[in-house]
């Protein structure tokens, strides 16, 4: 998968090979008089940015108007080379058209990439980048950090029917868009489990913002019909934690909180995880 990321696929390699080698066989061809290459000369630009990143595309054709330009005012009349730059000019502006609203589009589809369809929630894949972000900031302004695992459970010994599932989980992501801050975050990294970064608060706080979301969740289940009820775990920033660690304390609180038979928030006192080095959760 990181090949396919990071690595231009054998077909994009072989375009751009193909298009380096044309290039100056159009320029010379241009160059020797053999004008029935030079309609070639008007596709190059939107080639160029088709297969070809935008910078180096940008590059090449830095080098390639220019030659044309200057074979143009050697080798052809002037009508004919007014009608060639005009016609090349106009090639580029519509490539560079063509370039911006795909840009523009892409950075339109970006938040639908980065978040779950059925909840808004964002996309697990980000989680651990997207917490490392703001443990970094904690650290950098010396503020609090949280995080909250929100899970719903059936009642024991029943199975919750996955077309109630797949029916709630939209309702469930509206509520929690919400009441959550606009710079809280929230992902769902189960089925019926959802994470939730709150920056700026310590546990308690943290704990009791959470406890105010949970009776609202409980009605939700409730005008559906769903035999559910929910609980939560929550762990503070401590020193010596990263992504992952923060991430466990906070399911180690969950477990905690459905062992007790759930139907609670339960915070992760310091204390529970001496060995990841803290030596106490953040003031």
């Amino acid at each position: 998968m990181l090949q396919s990321v990071t690595k231009p696929p054998l077909p994009g390699r072989l375009y751009q090979i193909v298009y380096l080698a044309l290039t100056p066989l159009v320029l010379a061809a241009l160059w020797l008089g053999l004008w029935s290459f030079s309609y070639w000369l008007y596709a190059l630009p939107l080639i160029a940015f088709a297969i070809f990143p935008g910078a180096i595309a940008a590059g090449l054709l830095a080098i390639i108007l220019p030659a044309a330009v200057i074979i143009t005012q050697w080798h052809v009349l002037l009508p004919d080379r007014h009608q060639m730059l005009a016609a090349l000019s106009l090639a580029t502006l519509l490539a560079m058209i063509l370039v911006f609203m795909r840009e523009y589009k892409s950075r339109q589809l970006l938040p639908l990439r980065r978040t779950d369809e059925l909840t808004q929630a964002a996309s697990r894949e980000f989680l651990s980048a997207d917490l490392h972000k703001e443990i970094q900031r904690s650290e950098r302004e010396g503020s609090n950090l949280s995080v909250a695992i929100l899970g719903l459970d059936g009642a024991p010994g029943e199975a919750v029917p996955e077309e109630d599932i797949l029916a709630i989980l939209p309702r469930i992501g509206h509520y929690l868009h919400g009441k959550l801050r606009d710079f809280d975050t929230y992902y769902r990294t189960g089925n019926l489990e959802f994470l939730i970064i709150l920056p700026g608060m310590n546990t308690a706080e943290a704990t009791q913002t959470i406890s105010a979301l949970r009776p609202g969740l409980d009605q939700l289940m409730t005008n559906q019909g769903l035999n559910m009820t929910s609980c939560s775990g929550v762990a503070g920033l401590n020193i010596g934690d990263d992504a992952e660690s923060l991430q466990q304390n906070a399911v180690k609180a969950l477990r905690r909180a459905q062992q007790k038979n759930g139907d609670r928030s339960q915070p992760l006192s310091h204390d529970a995880h001496p060995d990841n080095g803290s030596t106490g959760a953040r003031p």
